[in-house]
C-alpha cells in the first residue's frame, strides 16, 4: 500500500471552533461555580480526551484528588453548560471544506474523533454539514471503551470505513492526545498548531497580534506538537500535505 487510504480529523481546534475555545471556556465556568479557579494553561493542558476524564484530570491539578462522586457531579453539570454554548463556538475553520472535498478526489476516507459526548458531537454533524463539511464516519468515546489517548476510536472508524491497513491512515489534530491517540493506532500523525489548543486563540484574535508575536506563539506549538511525537506539522487543515506521508509509503516504511 503507497498511498494514504483515510484521514481521521480532531473536530474542535482542527476542524471547528477556532482555538478550540468552547471546552475551555466552559471548564472554566464549571469550576468557577465551586469557588476553584482554573486558569486557560491549566484547561488546555489535557485538551482532547473525554470530557469526564478532562474533569478529573483538573480536579486532580487543583484539589489532589478526585472522589469519583464528585467527578459525576461535575459532568453532569457540565453537559448541559457545554450544550448550552456549543453551536456559538461550532464554525468550521477556512479551508477545511476544500481541503476535505480534494482529498475524496483522491479516494481518501474522511473520519473523526473527538472529546465530547455524542449528544456534543451531533450538535457539531448538523453545524458543519450546513458549512459544507461532513466526515464519513464520526466517533466520539461513547461509541468505544474508552478515549484518547487510547487507540479505539481510530479502530473503530477503521473498521467503519473499510480502510485498512492502519499505516495508511492519518490521525490529524491540534492536541497532545490527539497524537498520542493516532500513535497508539499506528498511524501517521500531523499536528495543527495554528487554529488549535496550541495557541488557543479565535482567528480574528491571532490576526490581530503583531507578527513577531504570531511567529512566536506559532513556532511554540509547532515544537509542542513534534515534542509529542507528530509526524509532521501543519498550520491548519487547509495547509494538509500527504505526498511526504505517501513517500514514505511508497518505500514500505510505516510509523
Amino acid at each position: 500500500m503507497s498511498r494514504v487510504t483515510a484521514v481521521i480529523f480532531d473536530w474542535a481546534g482542527t476542524t471547528v471552533d477556532h482555538g478550540s475555545l468552547a471546552p475551555v471556556r466552559t471548564l472554566q465556568r464549571l469550576f468557577a461555580a465551586h469557588g476553584i479557579a482554573v486558569s486557560e494553561p491549566e484547561a488546555r493542558r489535557d485538551m482532547g480526551i473525554h470530557k469526564k476524564d478532562h474533569i478529573r484530570a483538573l480536579l486532580r491539578a487543583k484539589c489532589g484528588s478526585a472522589n469519583e462522586a464528585e467527578v459525576e457531579a461535575l459532568f453532569a453539570e457540565f453537559i448541559p453548560m457545554q450544550m448550552d454554548c456549543l453551536e456559538r463556538y461550532s464554525a468550521v475553520i477556512d479551508g477545511v471544506p476544500e481541503m476535505v472535498k480534494a482529498l475524496r478526489g483522491r479516494g481518501i476516507k474522511i473520519g473523526s474523533t473527538t472529546g465530547y459526548t455524542r449528544p456534543m458531537l451531533e450538535v457539531l454533524l448538523a453545524s458543519a454539514a450546513a458549512q459544507g463539511y461532513a466526515p464519513d464516519c464520526a466517533l466520539c468515546p461513547d461509541d468505544t471503551v474508552a478515549g484518547r489517548p487510547w487507540p479505539w476510536m481510530c479502530y473503530m472508524s477503521a473498521i467503519r470505513m473499510g480502510t485498512y491497513p492502519m499505516h495508511t491512515m492519518v490521525k490529524v489534530g491540534d492536541t497532545v492526545s490527539d497524537i498520542e491517540e493516532g500513535l497508539n493506532a499506528g498511524m501517521w500523525t500531523v499536528g495543527i498548531a495554528r487554529t488549535g489548543n496550541m495557541i488557543g486563540l479565535s482567528a480574528a484574535e491571532y490576526a490581530a497580534l503583531p507578527a513577531a508575536d504570531q511567529d512566536a506563539r506559532l513556532a511554540g506549538a509547532r515544537q509542542a506538537l513534534r515534542d509529542a511525537g507528530a509526524h509532521y506539522v501543519a498550520d491548519s487543515v487547509a495547509d494538509l500535505d500527504l505526498e511526504p506521508i505517501e513517500h514514505h509509503l511508497s518505500r514500505g516504511e510505516r510509523p
